[in-house]
């Protein structure tokens, strides 16, 4: 027996523990009644003030440089100073090649680097680039790393090249903290997203991430519903406690609120802290203290 039949023994034996069959519809019509019914429970100070402390603000333009990044990360220096009671943002998220400006020009504590990491947005390079980029990211400053899922080869079925890079990714990233984009507009069914959403966290991912953003559709509601179904069923069977972040998509407070509503409804209490929920945006930031102050503010 090869060691490429035993890892798919090892595959189909651990997806076999959760049920994969999911009607789009029935998902479609749970998302649904947790808006009309449950949203505007959220729909409060406290929880826009929380949401503001779970956003990964994040850079990731053609046109980004070093002046351009550092100035960016000055932003979160300032916001600490001017916001003194308000949370800063969770995150910084960048290029690889930028994680030393953010690390040299950061100044606030308990704010990760996060990179993008192999081959970003499309995942199509060998592994052993991927590899290398993530460790370079991580020498450079970098605290977490965010890659894509090989959408290819999990359409085509082979979960067990999907699995294979997920786990030399991680194991790059050593004891730093791993997020794992499905892409889920490129999956297209529930299922899809269920079973790329297990797939990844039995291969070492420390978050699930809906999308890079860069694709459409990117995060929805529906995708988000699945994925934080996953989780639950992952942790019921495991232990293991596994964090999500919708990305791509997120263009209003209301949408923040969304997925803020379907985490704690799907998930529970356990799940709403900034350890465990992050979204990734540039643009809801400002929406959010806007908010929170009571008035427009440009700030970010």
């Amino acid at each position: 027996m090869t060691n490429e039949t035993v890892e798919k023994g090892r595959i189909e034996e651990a997806l076999g523990k959760y049920n994969l069959s999911i009607n789009d519809e029935d998902v479609k019509a749970a998302v649904k009644k947790i808006i009309t019914e449950k949203v505007h429970e959220n729909d409060t100070p406290e929880v826009k003030q929380f949401l503001m402390g779970s956003v990964e603000l994040t850079t990731l333009k053609t046109t980004d440089s070093d002046e351009s990044v550092m100035a960016f990360t000055e932003r979160v220096n300032q916001f600490d100073e001017q916001y003194p009671t308000l949370p800063h943002v969770a995150t910084i998220c960048v290029y690889p090649r930028f994680a030393r400006t953010v690390a040299e020009t950061l100044e606030v504590e308990d704010v990760e680097i996060a990179c993008v990491s192999g081959s970003f947005p499309s995942s199509q390079a060998l592994i052993e680039v991927k590899t290398v980029e993530t460790a370079l990211a991580i020498k450079d400053g970098a605290t977490e790393i965010d890659m894509v899922l090989s959408v290819g080869a999990f359409l085509s079925g082979d979960y067990e090249t999907v699995c294979d890079e997920i786990q030399q990714m991680k194991e790059a990233c050593g004891d730093h903290k791993m997020k794992v984009i499905l892409e889920t507009g490129c999956l297209k069914t529930a299922s899809n997203i269920k079973t790329a959403s297990l797939l990844a966290m039995y291969s070492g991912a420390d978050y699930i991430k809906t999308s890079t953003g860069k694709l459409e559709p990117a995060a929805t509601p529906e995708a988000a519903y699945v994925m934080c179904q996953a989780i639950k069923e992952y942790y019921d069977e495991t232990g293991i406690q596994i964090g999500f972040k919708p990305a791509g998509g997120l263009n209003s407070v209301m949408d923040a609120l969304i997925y803020y509503t379907i985490v704690k409804e799907v998930l529970g209490e356990k799940w709403l802290t900034n350890q465990w929920f992050r979204m990734g945006t540039s643009r809801l930031a400002n929406m959010l203290l806007s908010e929170v102050v009571g008035e427009e503010v440009k700030f970010f």
